[in-house]
């Protein structure tokens, strides 16, 4: 057996060149890079390592850790988890940037490689720049904060330790029921010290992702269930699109006449447009989805994880004589809300029960019921939308006009805020993978550096960023990064002057506008933020509209664009769309002076009564 000397961090780098992943018949590097940002605990190893690779294995600078990680985490989920992207970063806080990413991709179920830089293992020079001193734990470290929000977490403090690490970390990266985020904490001087590696560790290996079949003993009770249902109603998740099981989803609907609802992740499983497709459910729903689903005797959830906006916060469910079925490829979601299971993955789970369903059709009147909810929500949506001449456009209005001057294969991205409810009820999305949200955690300046991510996995397709003013100045550095790589976006951004979502929750939770928007936050003087020049200082080509029509002409504009653009145009913070949606459960102080409170606190506890009991 062979061996070859090199540094840990350069065996790692290695490793990672020769995985790979096959997508539609062609054989492509699982890892489309490493994301980088150097400082003392790895510009020595890591980025001698890069430097070496760096014509077969690309490392991308970005201005900001946190972000570079959002623009992974959104490759990856633009990718179907197919494939996949590294970040490196040093000691300190590079290293406690990355948390907050790694939260989201776990929360999100998203593969990410997270490669901070850690103490010196020898432990000589301690304590080092940056490094965390616990005054009763030796080895304790920052990179420790990683543990509780990464799927694997490993601290490399021997060279040979990468060996059985790196294996451990593709088996969760590539796993479908286990994927998430990876940590391997690299300790500075150990990326440095050579190790005499065997040379079968770096043999190219061809990594594909497991399908698994149901259980037959599951399938059968679920197409039982199935059979006997009179109004049932499929939920469909992310696990569909990460599945490929779009054209799979949209076969067995039709075929059985039943209604399809989308959760924020699986909104673009259907188009739009397909009879079949109720549109939104849960919090942030459309009237024809919660309509359906609060009368249905059976829900076939797909891939999805039924979490509180989908679910109403477990009151739209919440009827006891709902039976819920998961077909899921994880086990501990497959349980929830006491759920009768069927482990599987989306595309062969829903072949399986195709063909144990065969004949079985949903009564015609739910059928035309379905049709009946659709057309009257299409109705009421559209005035939502619609063109106005008011001053200050809603979020919806917006919402309408890009969608007008947009086409169906262009993608929206957008994160937190007020925004992703209105999209979720109003974006018509045309094909798969056309609508990208981060709601699982909802992580305010995701948007932009998530938009340059998804431009790296769909280079050939229009990229729509949407984002608040709120969240815009939380983040908005990769617009530099996006400008740099030559991926052009395209940034609508909505200044309503503050946090207007939570500003509206506030109250309806009973309280008094307070340190929400601009004027109600302790201040001297209001800043005037001239959010074109900072747009333009990052190198983006931006403009200011100051209407709809104006909107509408910007983005078709900006079409023809080669270089990032940035319209912005000011809007109410006010208006949200009221028809359909659900409630939400955002606790409310049991005891207030102000009778605001007293009544809204009435209010909750009538809407808690309607919570499902198990979960």
């Amino acid at each position: 057996m062979g061996t070859i000397r090199l540094t840990a961090a350069q065996a790692l780098v290695r490793y990672l060149s020769q995985q790979s992943t096959e997508i539609d018949g062609d054989r492509l590097p699982l890892f489309a890079g490493m994301w980088a940002i150097f400082g003392h605990g790895n510009v020595s190893g890591m980025g001698e390592a890069l430097h070496g690779a760096r014509d077969t294995f690309p490392t991308f600078r970005a201005h900001n850790e946190q972000a570079m990680a959002h623009s992974a985490i959104a490759f990856a989920k633009a990718s179907r988890r197919r494939r996949m992207m590294a970040c490196t970063t040093s000691i300190g806080p590079g290293a406690t940037n990355l948390v907050t990413a790694c939260a989201l991709a776990h929360v999100n179920r998203l593969p990410v490689l997270l490669i901070p830089g850690d103490v010196f293992a020898n432990r000589r020079p301690d304590p080092v720049l940056q490094q965390v001193e616990d005054f009763g734990d030796g080895t304790v470290s920052a990179s420790d904060c990683f543990r509780p929000v990464s799927r694997y977490f490993d601290r490399i403090t021997r060279p040979e330790q990468i060996m059985p690490a790196l294996e451990r970390a593709l088996q969760v990266l590539t796993d479908p029921a286990d994927c998430g985020p990876v940590t391997l904490s690299f300790c500075q001087d150990v990326q440095a010290e050579a190790y005499d590696y065997p040379e079968r560790f770096f043999a190219p290996r061809l990594r594909r992702i497991r399908r698994p079949h149901p259980d037959p003993v599951e399938l059968d009770e679920v197409a039982a269930i199935l059979r006997s249902a009179r109004t049932p109603v499929i939920v469909a998740g992310g696990g569909v699109l990460y599945a490929s099981a779009e054209p799979d989803l949209a076969r067995f609907a039709e075929r059985h006449g039943i209604p399809v609802v989308e959760t924020q992740a699986g909104k673009s499983t259907l188009p739009d447009s397909h009879p079949n497709c109720m549109g939104a459910v849960g919090c942030t729903g459309t009237g024809a989805a919660n309509a359906l689903v609060a009368e249905a005797d059976v829900l076939l959830a797909v891939g999805t994880r039924l979490a509180d906006f989908t679910t109403g916060s477990a009151a739209l469910i919440g009827h006891p004589g709902t039976k819920i079925v998961m077909l899921n490829v994880q086990s501990f979601d497959a349980g929830k809300f006491g759920a009768i299971p069927l482990l599987a993955d989306a595309k062969v789970g829903l072949a399986d029960l195709t063909r144990a369903l065969e004949g079985t059709k949903a009564p015609a009147e739910w059928t035309a019921r379905m049709r009946d909810e659709k057309a009257r929500w299409d109705d009421a949506a559209a005035t939502y939308t619609g063109a106005t001449n008011a001053a200050l456009p809603s979020d919806a209005q917006v919402i309408g006009a890009v969608q007008r001057a947009g086409k169906p294969s262009d993608v929206v991205v957008c994160a937190a805020g007020g925004l992703p409810g209105e999209l979720h009820r109003h974006w018509k999305t045309g094909d798969a993978l056309g609508y990208h949200l981060e709601y699982g955690y909802s992580c305010m300046g995701y948007e932009i550096a998530g938009g340059l991510g998804v431009k790296m996995a769909l280079p050939h397709r229009e990229v729509v960023v949407m984002v608040g003013d709120g969240s815009y100045l939380m983040l908005n550095s990769e617009i530099a990064t996006s400008v740099m790589l030559g991926l052009k976006l395209t940034i609508v951004l909505l200044d309503n002057g503050g946090y207007g979502c939570i500003n509206r929750l506030q109250q309806e939770c009973g309280g008094a506008p307070f340190n929400n928007m601009l004027v109600d936050t302790r201040h001297a003087t209001l800043p005037a933020i001239d959010f074109v020049a900072h747009s333009r200082s990052l190198g983006a080509e931006a403009r200011k509209v100051a209407n709809l029509a104006e909107l509408e002409t910007a983005f078709a504009e900006a079409r023809d664009a080669t270089v990032t653009q940035v319209i912005l145009i000011d809007t109410d913070a006010g208006p949200a769309t009221d028809a359909g949606g659900f409630w939400w459960d955002v606790a409310v102080p049991q005891v207030s002076v102000r009778p605001e409170v007293e009544r809204a606190y009435q209010g909750y506890e009538r809407k808690r009564s309607l919570q499902r009991a198990v979960n």
